[in-house]
């Protein structure tokens, strides 16, 4: 049998390139999705086009039903999943004196509760496989703040400290856990805003520009490969160097 990869917010941005990237390299794919979309079935037939099985599997993250369903939906269709991505996320952007205590539990209920629900119920099966890797993206904001985002923030702070001592936990499995934190990427999210405000933003990156979807994929192909074997509890930056 070939890998099988799980990516969760994988019809579109970086988890729609994360999942191609991963289709390029031979692995079956499991494709998360939240609401039917038309999206989806453009992105199924790109992945398809590498010749490798797609299933996609429709659930919200931040419902853990949901999530325990879809998880035995692929074991039922491929025996195993040997990577996870978790991706899935929300940005509910204000002030915290504006910011409603709706806004502030639904981000973390997505972004962090999101990323504790599927990986509870996918690490069952790494343990028993010995073997696996879990990838999650995390974001630059998550290390350094930015104001209007404390609900943003918060959930990607925890989704590092979640991965550090998952990471502790299954080592001795053989199943290694990282983070990805991006920067500005380049996606639906940032193409909202005006190019000013872009020039203004690629102006404080080092590297002067903003990051691709592909840039951020890479990461996730390098991670998931054996080439990184011996790597785990740990963060990497695709940010242009706007942390350092």
């Amino acid at each position: 049998m070939g890998n099988v990869a799980l990516i969760t917010g994988a019809t579109r941005g970086i988890g729609k390139q994360i999942a191609l990237c991963l289709a390029k390299e031979g692995y079956d794919i499991a494709l998360n999705y939240r609401t039917q979309n038309e999206e989806l079935e453009n992105t199924k037939k790109e992945i398809e086009s590498f010749g490798v099985k797609v299933l996609p599997v429709q659930g919200d993250v931040s419902k853990f039903e949901d999530c325990e369903r879809f998880v035995k939906e692929i074991i039922d269709e491929f025996g195993k999943i040997d990577v996870l991505v978790n991706n899935a996320g929300i940005t509910k952007d204000t002030l915290i004196m504006r910011m409603s205590k709706e806004d502030f539990d639904q981000v973390i209920d997505v972004n962090l509760t999101g990323t504790f629900n599927v990986t509870k119920n996918v690490v069952t099966y790494m343990l028993k496989a010995r073997q696996g890797r879990i990838i999650n993206i995390s974001s630059v904001v998550g290390i350094a703040g930015n104001a209007g985002q404390t609900n943003y923030a918060a959930s990607k702070a925890g989704i590092i400290g979640f991965s550090k001592s998952l990471a502790k936990e299954v080592a001795s499995r053989n199943i290694l856990v990282n983070c990805i934190a991006p920067g500005f990427i380049t996606t639906d999210m940032t193409n909202v805003l005006k190019d000013e405000v872009k020039e203004e933003i690629a102006k404080n990156i080092p590297l002067k520009r903003m990051g691709s979807p592909e840039d951020v994929a890479n990461v996730v192909k390098f991670l998931a490969s054996n080439d990184s074997s011996y790597i785990t509890g740990q963060v990497i930056h695709v940010d242009g160097g706007m942390l350092m």
